[in-house]
């Protein structure tokens, strides 16, 4: 691919880079392929998907080859050297899908990957077509599918936690392979942040915000909660970035993309996104009643012969109150602090997000029976009412588009 450098192309400012990005990310897929397969194969009629993330995100067509390839293929390129003291997306992202590549198709919930390289720091993997995410369905207009692909995306979640929960060990060997200087899989991540750090972060933020005190059962509530997905119980992998334009909508089920900070984590955090729906994307709105509670039904069937104890409603539902407020928690910490100008919020936005989230917190926390759950939903209920004041009247998260 040729680019036009002349001070007459009409082109707009950053085309020239973006074509650069695409050609390199092409002769960097060509070059581990022709180390996987041991012969030259050529790729044209490449395209920019535009991906959100720090790689260059390109389709190609296989131009010609003796090997069994697809005729179009994804190529995930990350250029550049990482910084110190930054996570390597990369390594990450290559040791997942070499996970799931070494399992049978019918527990692979990702393409395949094809090859890798750690030296061009590509990867390339099987493109499952054009294909709507999730995200086209809930901005859809047809309530029906959305609601479909969301039960797909939650049992393809349990069956992604199903298929690796014995399998760190194997994780972090592959990691530290591609990346020395991870010793683990273990990497910074908001919803499994140590006891002491919430109780420092949160109960000042929300004080000098809202005028809200944190109660000491709250912050034991919180504690125990954090304790609990720290320990070595109900772990597996994770893709972390549980966010609907990341999974496509295909007809073997739902299929994760992007493990740009895949880990093994608390499969209980994961479930979280199921409580509070998509609670770390980018632009989250709001599901119809009784769908959370439908899909948290799909995900439990596909891992209750892993977790037996997760059959009885008592002890799912207390794992989930305390994922719930953790992830509440932390959304609370990342996006309180950006709200201070914002007046009269709007039904989209992150102040409706916030109260809505801890709205249903304060619902959840009221049906349960055990010691310090009355505090929180005392507690929710408050910040709920002083995010209502301080930014509404009114908050409340629209739906998304498909069920409006």
């Amino acid at each position: 691919m040729t680019v036009d450098t002349s001070s007459t192309d009409d082109s707009p400012v950053g085309a020239g880079a973006e074509l650069l990005s695409v050609d390199a990310a092409v002769a960097a897929a060509e070059a581990v392929l022709a180390q996987r397969f041991g012969s030259t194969i050529t790729l044209i009629d490449a395209e920019d998907l535009a991906g959100s993330g720090p790689a260059t995100v390109v389709r190609a067509r296989v131009d010609s080859s003796s090997f069994a390839l697809p005729r179009t293929l994804v190529i995930k390129h990350y250029p550049g050297a990482v910084r110190p003291g930054h996570d390597d997306s990369f390594a990450r992202e290559a040791a997942s899908y070499q996970l799931f590549t070494a399992l049978s198709p019918e527990d692979r919930m990702c393409p395949e990957l094809l090859a890798h390289g750690a030296g061009q720091r590509v990867l390339v993997i099987d493109d499952l077509g054009r294909m709507p995410t999730l995200e086209d369905k809930l901005c859809g207009g047809d309530s029906r599918a959305a609601e479909t692909a969301l039960l797909s995306w939650a049992r393809s979640l349990g069956r992604l936690h199903f298929s690796t929960a014995n399998r760190e060990a194997d994780f972090n060997a592959l990691l530290r392979r591609l990346s020395p200087r991870n010793r683990s899989g273990e990497a910074p991540d908001d919803a499994g942040a140590a006891p002491g750090e919430i109780t420092e972060r949160f109960p000042p933020l929300l004080e000098q915000a809202l005028g809200v005190r944190t109660p000491d059962a709250v912050l034991q509530a919180a504690a125990r909660a954090a304790e609990q997905i720290s320990s070595g119980g109900y772990r597996a992998f994770s893709p972390v970035d549980l966010w609907p334009d990341n999974n496509l909508v295909t007809g073997a089920g739902v299929r994760f993309l992007d493990f740009e900070h895949g880990r093994v984590r608390s499969a209980l955090i994961d479930a979280a996104h199921l409580r509070v729906p998509f609670v770390s994307a980018p632009q989250p709105l709001a599901l119809p009643a009784g769908m959370s509670e439908a899909m948290i039904a799909a995900w439990r069937a596909e891992v209750v012969g892993l977790w037996p104890a997760l059959a009885d409603e008592d002890t799912l539902s207390a794992y989930l109150l305390g994922t719930e407020l953790l992830a509440v928690w932390h959304a609370t910490c990342r996006h309180l602090p950006g709200l201070a100008g914002v007046r009269n919020a709007s039904r989209t936005g992150r102040a409706a997000a916030l109260a809505t989230w801890w709205r249903g917190l304060a619902e959840h926390a009221e049906h349960s029976e055990r010691e310090g759950d009355a505090a929180v939903a005392e507690h929710a209920a408050t910040v709920a009412a002083a995010l209502d004041t301080r930014f509404g009247p009114g908050l409340e998260l629209a739906l998304y588009p498909a069920f409006r």
